[in-house]
């Protein structure tokens, strides 16, 4: 397929190289002002990537590295993959919203419910948009030019708008080789999102033993003590409450969890958790103001905690995290996070009407 995916990153350019060993022919376009040694290196030299996959070493090149739209969309890609900060995904999909055409597949990796604003500004293409739950594939750029594999899901949980659509997007989403498993809407796959409970509580607990480290520090290999787990599952139960309010599976984290990585389904969910943080996990964050906070506080926590407002389902875990998390790096992430509001009351009253009528 003709593929354009967006963002030269870690997710971006590992699965730009992946996507490229499987024949498809990938345009990679950069989308942010921040200049980058990786995105300078790709356009330097063709595309060339070394791809460190897990038991094996590739080298590819991709079919085309630009900083412009225009240019990215100009052969009508038959996917587009979204592998970008979830901060920055109302811009970007404001500024691709002209050059994109019906029944075009998205694929956000993952959404926090950017279906909405697909809706907000190309509401006059017929798109199919799945979110992802997480990337398919745990990944580093390790140098400029050249990826790392460190860990990849057995299976890739993804919703799906509109549901009417779903069977169209999945024959294009099966092409990846990814093994996709479909879920009942776009907001189940939005909630799933590890990282609203992982990387929140994670980053946020974190914060004295990364600053006395200095960043020699492995997050999910020490942070996740007893108590710290007890937290996760106070706020965990808070969004499996507004999920069963949507009519939604209210599945436990570390169970979703492990029908992501495990290929055995009977093994404890827990024990599943801990293999990954102790045997697979990468290490860091580094700073304190990692996008572990400064992405999923805003885009994460606050979507859930607006939702639950709306449901009228108290979350006071959420809540509380978001307040500590704002009061650390003196930041005021309700500015502009990622609410009901902010994503269009009605727009999230359509998305949500396929399995519940609700708002």
């Amino acid at each position: 397929m003709k593929i354009t995916i967006l963002g030269t990153g870690n997710g971006g350019t590992t699965i730009a190289a992946d996507l490229t060993m499987k024949g498809h022919r990938i345009t990679l376009l950069k989308t942010s002002s921040i200049p980058s040694e990786n995105y300078k290196y790709l356009l330097d030299n063709d595309g060339l990537i070394n791809f460190k996959d897990l038991e094996q070493e590739h080298t590819v090149n991709i079919y085309k590295v630009t900083d412009s739209y225009e240019e990215a969309f100009s052969e009508e890609p038959e996917l587009i993959i979204v592998f970008i900060n979830t901060n920055y995904h109302e811009e970007a999909i404001r500024k691709m919203a002209p050059f994109l055409r019906d029944n075009q597949v998205v694929l956000l990796e993952p959404g926090y419910l950017s279906t909405a604003y697909f809706k907000k500004y190309c509401g006059n293409k017929d798109l199919i948009i799945a979110e992802a739950e997480s990337s398919p594939i745990d990944c580093r750029v390790i140098a400029p030019g050249k990826v790392k594999a460190l860990f990849k899901n057995i299976r890739n949980p993804i919703g799906i708008y509109p549901l009417r659509r779903k069977d169209e997007g999945m024959d294009v989403l099966d092409q990846l080789g990814y093994n996709f498993k479909l879920l009942d809407s776009v907001v189940e796959a939005a909630l799933h999102n590890p990282n609203l409970i992982v990387h929140t509580i994670g980053a946020i607990m974190s914060i004295p033993r990364i600053e006395y480290s200095e960043g020699d520090y492995w997050m999910y290999k020490e942070v996740f003590t007893p108590s710290v787990w007890n937290l996760v599952k106070s706020l965990d139960k808070e969004k499996m409450n507004v999920l069963q309010a949507l009519g939604l599976k209210p599945i436990p984290y570390e169970k979703a969890c492990r029908f992501r990585n495990s290929e055995d389904l009977s093994v404890n969910a827990k024990e599943a958790f801990f293999d990954y943080a102790h045997n697979d996990s990468p290490s860091g964050p580094n700073q304190s103001n990692s996008r572990y906070i400064t992405e999923d506080v805003p885009q994460g926590l606050i979507l859930l905690e607006s939702i639950g407002k709306v449901l009228n389902i108290k979350t006071p875990v959420c809540t509380s995290l978001i307040e500590i998390a704002a009061a650390c790096l003196d930041t005021d992430f309700r500015e502009n996070g990622r609410t009901v509001k902010r994503l269009g009351k009605s727009i999230m009253s359509e998305i949500m009407g396929e399995i519940k009528d609700v708002i």
